[in-house]
């Protein structure tokens, strides 16, 4: 059975390129991202947990 696709949904977000001369904003640490990710997952299957 063929599927189709009715909508589809793209995001993106633009960010200006850094003039010459300036510095970019500092990128977050590896480390830092997979605390963050870790700490969402947590939360999610908590509140999974709970019902």
């Amino acid at each position: 059975m063929p599927v189709e696709i009715r909508e589809l949904i793209i995001r993106a977000v633009v960010q200006e390129a850094p003039k010459p001369g300036e510095t970019p904003a500092a990128a977050p640490d590896i480390g830092q991202i997979i605390e963050e990710c870790v700490r969402q997952i947590l939360k999610i299957l908590k509140t999974k947990g709970e019902r």
